[in-house]
């Protein structure tokens, strides 16, 4: 029987933090995307569990976390994630971040160096001044008003659909609980990454980083190697393609994602 992660809140500063962890030894923080939730690593959670603690949290803003109000910022984020270690006692970790998360991640890289032992950056964004301005105007995903007859509801899966695979209306079903999680508001995580300056920040990651991109993820992918130019601090920087991921690459390509990320983190 695959071993279950024990779920908790922890009292920070900013209210409390819903997590879930799972395994002994160094730390290894997930950070889920926007408008996801520590559910996001239900099947890579415990694949990662062996030799390290695991903590897949609710990013605040969002789950059952502290709400954050708009404007959201990826700084506030990363507080919100810093505070959650402080509260479990963990001093130094390592973080894997996709999409969303991969942008706080940076920011905690960025923000402490010194805490964060090793970087895995899963289909993160590179926010320049370019996205910036492409993004200002909303998300393009994961906006709908709620409607009397619940539409919103199949318009939320629809915008959704097309880069999710095939077959799989379970993992649409699981987003759209996140997205509907009270007090979230999914148009506004999305608006926290095109509000965040990072090349700016992403100079000072010092530690070394794992670059996973999802070969269909039309988004992300074609940012690992913006990503990879601009990590001129980095001790090191790996990269990773995974054939035939998308967006939900977490859940889609578990045993993937914990082979590179097992064998990056030695």
């Amino acid at each position: 029987m695959t071993p279950q992660p024990i779920r908790g809140y922890a009292t920070t500063p900013y209210g409390q933090m819903h997590y879930a962890e799972l395994g002994d030894g160094p730390a290894l923080l997930l950070l889920h995307q926007t408008p996801r939730s520590h559910d996001e690593f239900r099947e890579v959670q415990p694949l990662l569990a062996a030799g390290h603690r695991v903590i897949a949290m609710d990013m605040r803003g969002f789950g059952l976390s502290a709400p954050l109000a708009a404007p959201q910022t990826i700084e506030a984020i990363a507080d919100g994630a810093w505070a959650l270690l402080d509260a479990l006692g963990e001093q130094r970790v390592a973080v894997l971040g996709h999409h969303t998360g991969g942008a706080v991640a940076i920011e905690m890289a960025a923000a402490a160096p010194a805490r964060v032992s090793a970087l895995i950056l899963s289909s993160a964004p590179f926010t320049d001044a370019a996205y910036r301005q492409g993004h200002a105007g909303g998300p393009g995903v994961d906006e709908a008003d709620t409607a009397e007859d619940g539409s919103h509801l199949t318009k939320l899966w629809a915008l959704r659909q097309p880069y999710y695979p095939p077959g799989r209306p379970d993992l649409l079903d699981r987003f759209i609980r996140d997205a509907l999680a009270p007090g979230v508001d999914p148009a506004e995580g999305h608006l926290a990454c095109a509000r965040y300056v990072m090349e700016d920040r992403i100079g000072l990651v010092t530690a070394p980083v794992l670059l996973i991109g999802a070969s269909e993820d039309p988004f992300a992918l074609p940012d690992v190697e913006r990503l990879r130019s601009h990590l001129t601090a980095a001790k090191n920087v790996e990269t990773a393609v995974i054939e035939g991921g998308t967006i939900p690459l977490m859940e889609q390509k578990a045993a993937e994602v914990a082979a590179v990320t097992l064998e990056f983190l030695g």
